[in-house]
């Protein structure tokens, strides 16, 4: 082996005990310098509070720690200035180790590593890391439901109808339906809350798998770093990554309900259905038909989705076979994490535009009501009129029966007609033939009446003045 070979070893962090060197492709193969750098924040932070760990302990003086502590704030100025030089750095420790070094030299900086290893310093970076991120994810979800209830208040009165199996089925608002996702996108924050809550304890100062030997105080460790408590088990502490797959399905979860939205959108922008028009921002064109204007933003946002979904599946299969404390296949668990976060934040970007911007047609939603629709209507009437539900059902659809035999609408038979199905018609009949009464009807908590809809906007209101609150306070 040449002395160049033997150099670079020397160099690894865990180079001493080999006598050859790495192979070239081995070396490309096992380095992650190229996705876990931007842990470049978190992995300092981590380090700024265990150097003031072991000086606690007495393994550094206050002058050492100082100096530690100086080179470190300059580590971080030049990743923050997009000055640091990676110099065939193994991972985001390593690079961040050697720097140091470089700066106040081998015997001081050499310190710092005393009683940590990587395997739970990654665990504590990628932790830190998740937590300031989901701030952002936090953010956006707020401001799209929030554009939910803005239009919701704003367009109250427009009327269309909703569907079952794809089939006109009753009369609603487009608010009620603009809400429906708002409350999907809540309970995603909530859930994201969650996940936040359980993974937020402390790994460092478990070492490589069996514990710290210098009664370093972890506790101090967990407070530094805006943990809630400690890991209560060293190899737990360094193995695991339920959260990472929390998230990842988590955010498949996210995606799968922005695929539903997208597809309802991409549907009511047709010329078929003619509900809405999305901004010429959030469209393109097609380079043979120039007539042509895609939704581009909608099937992107509906295709983003099946990408969640695969990170989630690939993080359950790294985790599935491996033995307990860590393995380097747990190396695999950044990148999935890394681009499900870009995927949804860019994702939720897109949505918030896209809603904010299209136009909803009220005349093209209210035309799309049909007469048939009233079938429904029609059975309450009789369940108000005395008749047993399932008796009044089968006379409502007698009532349709004899409306498409006659090549009407129901709306359009007579007294007389109605009559000859159930004695319990009446004139006041008549009254249940209008699709505002129709809508307005669904009194009961959770229905698409007026009173509702406002109950629901301020019920998210609320919650929405209370999570932006919190984010300002972040």
């Amino acid at each position: 082996m040449s002395e160049n070979n033997n150099s670079k070893m020397g160099e690894k962090l865990w180079g001493g005990r080999f006598s050859e060197g790495l192979s070239p492709v081995m070396d490309t193969f096992n380095r992650s310098i190229t996705f876990d750098k931007q842990l470049w924040d978190v992995d300092i932070k981590g380090s700024i509070a265990y150097v003031k760990a072991l000086e606690k302990c007495g393994l550094v003086s206050e002058e050492e720690k100082s100096k530690i502590l100086s080179g470190l704030a300059q580590v971080s100025e030049e990743w923050a200035s997009n000055n640091f030089e990676i110099k065939g750095d193994e991972d985001i420790h390593s690079a961040n180790e050697r720097r140091l070094k470089e700066i106040i030299g081998n015997e001081i900086g050499g310190k710092l590593h005393v009683g940590r290893s990587r395997n739970d310093q990654v665990a504590t970076d990628v932790r830190l890391w998740f937590r300031e991120q989901s701030v952002i994810l936090k953010s956006l979800l707020v401001s799209f439901t929030k554009i939910c209830c803005k239009r919701a208040k704003n367009e109250i009165d427009i009327l269309m109808p909703g569907y079952t199996h794809l089939q006109r089925a009753q009369a609603i608002r487009w608010s009620h339906w603009l809400l429906s996702y708002a409350w999907y996108f809540h309970n995603d924050v909530t859930k994201l809350e969650d996940i936040i809550s359980r993974m937020n304890v402390c790994p460092l100062g478990s070492g490589a798998l069996a514990g710290n030997p210098f009664n370093i105080d972890r506790d101090f460790l967990a407070k530094e770093l805006g943990f809630s408590g400690c890991t209560p088990n060293s190899l737990l502490a360094v193995s695991d990554r339920d959260f990472i797959a929390e998230f990842l399905f988590w955010g498949s979860l996210v995606g799968t309900h922005f695929s539903k939205w997208a597809e309802d959108l991409l549907l009511y922008s047709t010329k078929e259905f003619g509900f809405v028009t999305i901004a010429d921002a959030f469209c393109t064109g097609s380079s043979l038909m120039p007539q042509k204007k895609n939704a581009d933003s909608l099937e992107l946002i509906r295709g983003k989705s099946g990408r969640l979904i695969g990170n989630c599946m690939a993080i359950l299969v790294v985790l599935k076979g491996l033995p307990s404390t860590f393995n380097k296949d747990l190396q695999e668990d950044k990148e999935p994490l890394f681009d499900s976060y870009k995927t949804l934040v860019e994702l939720l970007q897109v949505a918030c535009g896209t809603l904010e911007t299209l136009t909803v047609h009220k005349d093209h939603c209210f035309s799309a009501l049909s007469p048939d629709m009233f079938a429904t209507d029609v059975a309450y009437y009789l369940v108000r009129k005395g008749v047993a539900f399932r008796e009044a059902h089968k006379i409502a659809g007698e009532v349709v029966a004899l409306a498409e035999k006659e090549k009407c609408t129901i709306t359009e038979l007579t007294l007389l007609q109605l009559k000859s199905l159930s004695n319990h018609f009446e004139e006041d009949v008549s009254s249940i033939w209008n699709y505002e009464s129709s809508v307005q009807q669904y009194q009961a908590f959770g229905g698409t009446a007026r009173e509702n809809i406002i109950t629901q906007v301020q019920q998210l209101e609320i919650w929405i003045s209370y999570s932006e609150t919190l984010t300002t306070q972040v």
